[in-house]
C-alpha cells in the first residue's frame, strides 16, 4: 500500500493498525513505528525514560515526512511564482484603453 506522491512506503497495513488501535490521525508512513512504540510504552507504564529507541525512530520518520511536505510545498510555490512572473511579461494582445 502506497501513499501518492511521497517517497516513503506504507509498511504497516490497515488490519495490523485497527488491530493496535491506532488512531486515524497517525495511520500515516510512520504507523510501522508507533506500534511497536505503545506496545512498550504500555508494558513499561508511560515512564519517560523508557521506550527511548522505539520512539527516536518514530519521530525521525514523522521529521522526515514532515521535510518532505515542506519541500513539496516549496516547489509548488516555485512554479506558482515562474507561472506567474510569465504571466506579468506576456504583452497583452488587446491594448487596456481604461483610464484605470
Amino acid at each position: 500500500m502506497d501513499v501518492e506522491g511521497s517517497l516513503k512506503k506504507m509498511i504497516a497495513t490497515q488490519a495490523e493498525m485497527v488491530e493496535a488501535r491506532v488512531p486515524l490521525a497517525y495511520r500515516d508512513q510512520c504507523a510501522h513505528l508507533l506500534i511497536p512504540l505503545n506496545k512498550c510504552r504500555h508494558a513499561e507504564l508511560y515512564l519517560p525514560w523508557k521506550c527511548e529507541n522505539e520512539r527516536h525512530a518514530y519521530e525521525k520518520c514523522e521529521y522526515e515526512l514532515v521535510m518532505e511536505r515542506m519541500l513539496k510545498m516549496q516547489k509548488i510555490r516555485e512554479e506558482e511564482a515562474k507561472l506567474k512572473q510569465a504571466q506579468k511579461q506576456t504583452i497583452p494582445l488587446i491594448a487596456n484603453t481604461s483610464n484605470s
